[in-house]
């Protein structure tokens, strides 16, 4: 456009202005454009519920492997960190004293047994002699006793065999699960000590892995009194399923599930332990680590789902949010909104249905203006 064709258009629009004002006439007034929000229309419906909780993995069996009889480890069967079974040959403990002992404690028996065969037989040949009077009652009496006593002498003798050879069993330090072993706290040339019980190593099954999770005694009566109340259902046969979040933030693939509750509240902490079990095929669950898990606890009937930029909380901690009427203007109501949704609200009351609920937008109103709604994106 030509510099000059715009300076006269500009000049004649101010002449026009300057010419309603002087014949008396005010100019057009355009009203401010109303201010756009997004907005959705909430409805009931039933909803899982689930909750959050954190937790640490537990071995399934844990296992600490201890001298059972004192001596010199010999030898150390295994690798650290690999995976043993059960029955395996952990350690050798140096077995000769065992064998010595084994020994005399076999030759003790054949002894006393020699011994318990010579009584028995003094006593058979006294029984026909006392009814002939041909000794005293008294000797035949001590006969028997002999044999008696020689026949105990015998069982000690089988009982210190026994534990000779339990002894020398325990020369073989085996692995009592099937699991991954740690670090060996003993090195062959050792000296460990049954009094003392060494520990020698530890050996974890780590699949299945248990979570131990943490939850306040407080929600726990919170559930109870839902489902007492009604108002919360049962989920259905897999209303224990638990799913995992690692400590660096990713899902864990496998489910798990619900195994118990603890019957006591830790006086220091008011919480009470939950115990889930989860399949580790991969062992990418270890022993001591920090996780999160969700637990599903039942479903919700009659709430509303209303994504949390909708709701808001005032100064004394209230959930309130902003609602179009039908005037088109925006009002705040106080809902009750305990749990969420994956990014969603549950609002269990303080909403009705078809209520269009601000979404988008929310910084730019106040309660009283009058406002244009879109369907939320």
């Amino acid at each position: 456009m030509n510099v000059t064709w715009i300076r006269i258009e500009v000049a004649g629009a101010v002449a026009g202005t300057l010419a309603l004002a002087a014949c008396g006439q005010k100019p057009p007034v355009h009203p401010p454009a109303l201010p756009e929000v997004g907005v959705i229309a909430v409805a009931p419906q039933a909803i899982a519920t689930t909750t959050e909780l954190p937790g640490r993995t537990n071995a399934f069996l844990v296992a600490q492997v201890r001298a059972r009889v004192d001596g010199i480890v010999q030898h150390r069967g295994f690798n650290e960190g690999e995976d043993v079974k059960e029955g395996q040959r952990l350690y050798k403990i140096d077995p000769a004293p065992y064998i010595a002992a084994s020994n005399s404690a076999k030759a003790s028996l054949a002894k006393a047994r020699a011994n318990a065969a010579a009584a028995a037989a003094l006593a058979e040949r006294d029984k026909p002699l006392v009814a002939a009077n041909a000794i005293s009652k008294q000797e035949y009496d001590n006969a028997v006793a002999a044999a008696g006593q020689a026949a105990a002498e015998v069982a000690a003798a089988k009982a210190a065999v026994e534990t000779a050879q339990i002894n020398l069993h325990y020369t073989d330090v085996i692995s009592p699960i099937s699991g991954r072993v740690g670090i060996s706290q003993v090195t062959p040339g050792a000296y460990v000590q049954t009094s003392q019980a060494t520990l020698m190593a530890t050996v974890q099954q780590l699949d299945p892995m248990y979570v131990d999770l943490t939850q306040s005694s407080v929600d726990g009566l919170r559930l109870r009194r839902e489902f007492a109340e009604g108002k919360l259902d049962t989920a259905g046969p897999n209303a224990a399923a638990v799913t995992l979040t690692l400590e660096d933030g990713r899902a864990y693939p496998l489910q798990g599930k619900l195994q118990f509750s603890d019957v006591t509240v830790d006086q220091t902490t008011g919480s009470v332990t939950i115990r889930a079990i989860f399949p580790n095929p991969n062992h990418v669950l270890l022993p001591g680590m920090f996780v999160r898990a969700r637990i599903q606890e039942g479903l919700r009937q009659d709430a509303y789902l209303v994504p949390q930029i909708g709701i808001t909380h005032d100064q004394k901690g209230h959930a309130t949010a902003l609602v179009v009427g039908q005037d088109s203007k925006v009002l705040l109501r106080q809902v009750v909104a305990s749990s969420t949704s994956g990014t969603n609200w549950i609002v269990e009351s303080g909403l009705k249905a078809g209520d269009r609920v601000v979404v988008e937008g929310t910084e730019k109103v106040r309660p009283g203006m009058v406002v244009k709604t879109i369907a939320a994106r």
